[in-house]
């Protein structure tokens, strides 16, 4: 049977701790020049409707430290959806690749993608979840603080990266904290996932309290790629939720990425030591290379 990952939770518990120690694995190989080549002749397919920096070159990267290959499929590349069904495109392009990576606005484009390949599909993003971007969270945190005992307070956006998060969190027991304006709160069928896991994060409208008991403090973009007709709506819905110097203290800050400074965080904040957001960023590629590694096994 195909394993996909359409989220963090299609792994299992162990699962999830076996990429990221493969992935803990690979990154001190590469970094003592003892590279491991485990994907050789593998190609990966990668499907983008959503432009990204992070999202194609780690993944181009990781696959040619790997011994692989990627073929990059824009949107004037291939047309998803429309000029032939997913489920076609999905059948077709698993003939050619060993894994297919899709970064797509709907969620049901990824779960159709999944349902018809025949190889591994990997979420890149879609507008409900970002799992790669969770397991180099996850990598990350594990670094910083020797595994997952740590407080975690969310403040922004519930939106896929936050979601994929809670689920992240929840199945490495980490506290988790979601500080949302009103009506910009987790999904429902995240917080009962999250719960079925034994551990929901908690949820409040009040930013400080959230960060009052953190260990780290993580934010997103408040207005994200295709929302830009809400912009102004959104802006005024998030004021005082904006992470500054004084706001968080001495806390590590994570960001996934690309940044509205001056919006959710200040540049100073960014700019600083507190900062940990290009640890993140070079994670992705680490744990990308975990997961298509154990993808691979």
């Amino acid at each position: 049977m195909t394993t996909n990952i359409v989220d963090v939770d299609d792994l299992t518990g162990d699962q999830l701790h076996e990429v990221l120690d493969l992935a803990a694995e690979l990154k001190a190989a590469q970094r003592a020049g003892d590279g491991r080549k485990p994907l050789t002749d593998r190609t990966l397919a990668m499907i983008f409707e959503k432009p990204s920096t992070r999202t194609r070159v780690s993944f181009e990267t990781g696959m040619t430290q790997l011994g692989g290959h990627a073929i990059f499929l824009g949107p004037d590349d291939i047309h998803l959806g429309h000029g032939e069904p997913i489920k076609d495109t999905a059948r077709a392009v698993s003939r050619y690749a060993d894994f297919i990576m899709a970064r797509v606005f709907d969620h049901d484009d990824i779960v159709e993608l999944a349902e018809y390949a025949t190889v591994p599909v990997i979420n890149g993003l879609t507008d409900d979840a970002h799992p790669c971007q969770t397991l180099a969270d996850l990598l990350t945190i594990r670094e910083r603080f020797g595994g997952f005992d740590t407080d975690v307070a969310w403040v922004g956006d519930g939106n896929n990266v936050c979601q994929s998060f809670v689920i992240g969190a929840a199945m490495t027991d980490i506290d988790l904290t979601v500080a949302t304006p009103e009506g910009y709160g987790i999904a429902g069928d995240v917080r009962d996932r999250a719960a079925e896991l034994g551990n929901a994060p908690e949820e409040t409208t009040d930013p400080d309290a959230a960060i009052e008991g953190a260990d780290i403090v993580y934010t997103d973009v408040w207005v994200s790629m295709g929302q830009e007709d809400r912009r102004e709506q959104k802006l005024q819905d998030f004021d005082g939720f904006q992470l500054t110097t004084d706001r968080v203290g001495d806390r590590p800050v994570m960001h996934c990425l690309p940044a509205h400074r001056g919006e959710e965080i200040t540049d100073d904040l960014l700019e600083s030591d507190n900062a940990i957001v290009w640890d993140q960023a070079e994670n992705r590629l680490h744990a990308q290379n975990g997961l298509l590694a154990w993808l691979a096994e």
